[in-house]
């Protein structure tokens, strides 16, 4: 049965500096493609618009898209559920701004992610999820 962690790993992976989601926000935000795919475990699942996984180049192709806009994308971490080295992420993000080709950008959502801890002890997205139940 999972169960809400109130250990130490849950504190880190709900909002320290090296949670995925600080990861993820950081290599987004700095527009460092190699950092932001190293955020993922490599067979990792994106689903950038709801019902459509992809996978390997598409999913980097999908997360340079966003990079592209030049915005800071935001994270607050709501919930982690931690069972072992498996946690399931509730995180609410937006997007906000002028993107640099002129357009307004309004992205906003509640993610529902699953990452998981590896050998090095750092959490991995293995499904990201960025519109949860969209």
């Amino acid at each position: 049965m999972n169960s809400h962690d109130t250990s130490v790993p849950r504190t880190i992976l709900a909002g320290g500096p090296d949670s995925p989601a600080a990861r993820f926000v950081a290599a987004m935000n700095a527009g460092d493609p190699t950092a932001l795919d190293h955020a993922y475990e490599d067979g990792a699942v994106l689903i950038p618009v709801p019902g459509h996984p992809v996978t390997g180049p598409a999913r980097v192709a999908a997360n340079r898209h966003l990079q592209s806009f030049g915005l800071p994308i935001e994270a607050r971490p709501r919930h982690a559920y931690v069972a072992g080295d498996i946690a399931l992420l509730i995180v609410d993000w937006s997007m906000r701004g002028t993107a640099r080709d002129g357009s307004e950008v309004d992205l906003s959502g509640t993610a529902t992610d699953v990452v998981r801890r590896g050998a090095d002890g750092r959490w991995r997205y293995v499904i990201d999820n960025p519109h949860g139940t969209a």
